[in-house]
């Protein structure tokens, strides 16, 4: 998690359109902000199709991240580094997969 990030999950949760109401956005965003694991990108990134994007990106590098989870796979390369971009089904179906497969060793 990034400052810039951070602003952009309070900024989207507060969208009209997905009506959520602030007794359920205060909280998440707290858990976000007392429970995440923060980082400071030293280096500016310019590779997704939409560039406001790029700051997550910039955080997933710096944090060293396995996994980019997003519901808007289009605007990103399909890899960044060693971080795979995927949706968030993307992620839970491979995180079941290696679950099972960690049970059946």
């Amino acid at each position: 998690m990034s400052g810039p990030v951070y602003a952009e999950y309070e900024e989207v949760l507060r969208r009209p359109r997905f009506r959520r109401i602030e007794d359920a956005i205060s909280p998440t965003l707290h858990f976000i902000r007392e429970n995440g694991f923060w980082v400071r990108p030293t280096e500016a990134v310019r590779a997704c199709a939409d560039a406001d994007d790029d700051i997550f990106l910039e955080c997933a590098q710096t944090a060293g991240a396995s996994w980019l989870v997003t519901g808007n796979t289009r605007d990103f390369p399909s890899v960044w580094q060693d971080t795979a971009i995927v949706t968030p089904r993307q992620f839970l179906d491979r995180l079941a997969e290696d679950v099972l497969r960690r049970s059946n060793v």
